[in-house]
């Protein structure tokens, strides 16, 4: 929610925002359920951003203990994703899949905030 404070001033207020969500595929579920059920002193995982990259801004998975009321909760067939409310004007809408490339296998992020990516695919900008 955007308020006006004068003609060319806007406020943006995160806790009075609407959030579309952050949205697991069945395999970005089943991926973080198994990384809970090897960290079972956990809640889930956490999804951040922070400055990085040639493109702005990288993801950031972490598990997470103790989620404040500072989080917000995404759950999908039992797996917990807390998002931190500052991150959600970056990743919200986002959907998260996890797939394999080659011999890896990767979380990818459809995010419709995301203008531009870097080549490598490990940062975006908005």
């Amino acid at each position: 929610m955007t308020a006006k404070m004068n003609d060319n001033v806007e406020t943006f207020s995160i806790d009075e925002t609407n959030w579309q969500g952050v949205n697991l595929t069945d395999s970005a579920a089943k991926q973080i359920k198994k990384l809970m059920e090897q960290h079972p002193e956990t809640k889930g995982l956490s999804l951040g951003v922070k400055q990085s990259g040639c493109a702005g801004f990288g993801y950031v998975f972490e598990m997470i203990e103790n989620p404040t009321e500072n989080h917000l909760l995404f759950e999908h067939d039992g797996a917990c994703l807390f998002v931190p409310k500052e991150a959600m004007p970056f990743i919200d809408g986002t959907v998260i899949d996890y797939v394999q490339e080659g011999l890896n296998r990767i979380f990818k992020f459809n995010n419709p905030k995301a203008q531009h990516a870097c080549g490598c695919g490990e940062s975006f900008g908005i």
